[in-house]
């Protein structure tokens, strides 16, 4: 892995697996920056600085690392979180709308829960998620609220594999390739 950017003071330690979670993917561990305070803080931080400024009224992070990165952010934002589930996480009664995306490793279903007493129509969200590759999680979260009325005003991610993707509109802390 090359580190092409890197905008975070504390040490990055990461991992990489080769062939997992199947053969011919490099899996990224990104828990260590996670798992130490200093550069957790300095993600939230980071993260929330960046965001602070867009008039937002909910940050939206997926299953599984979105979660943890997402809540924080929002918790330091003083704003709503929206927790992107895996299909069958939430009873149907809770779900606004299900989605279907390609990952780089085959397909999966997400599920946007019910919002408590206001809809999605107007208000702006902004997505957040660990890892940016071929950025089909975020654009599949970004149709789906979109779709259903809402205003995506941004994404951000910790880590950015430039190689995989085009994009010029996400905010990362990091940006690398595989080689």
């Amino acid at each position: 892995m090359k580190i092409l950017k890197n905008d975070l003071k504390s040490e990055l330690n990461i991992r990489t697996q080769k062939d997992f979670p199947e053969e011919g993917i490099e899996f990224i561990d990104i828990m260590p920056l996670i798992i130490q305070k200093e550069t957790f803080n300095e993600i939230v931080e980071k993260m929330s600085t960046e965001i602070s400024n867009k008039k937002v009224d909910y940050i939206v992070g997926p299953e599984a690392r979105g979660l943890i990165i997402g809540s924080a952010i929002a918790y330091k934002l003083n704003i709503g979180f929206i927790p992107v589930r895996k299909a069958g996480k939430l009873p149907p009664t809770t779900v606004e709308k299900q989605f279907d995306y390609e990952k780089e490793y085959g397909k999966d279903t997400l599920e946007l829960p019910k919002l408590v007493n206001e809809e999605y129509k107007n208000k702006r969200f902004y997505l957040v998620d660990d890892i940016y590759a071929t950025g089909n999680t975020m654009n599949a979260m970004k149709t789906a609220i979109e779709e259903i009325g809402g205003i995506v005003v941004g994404q951000g991610v910790i880590m950015n594999i430039k190689e995989l993707n085009d994009a010029k509109d996400v905010y990362s802390l990091l940006e690398v390739n595989e080689e």
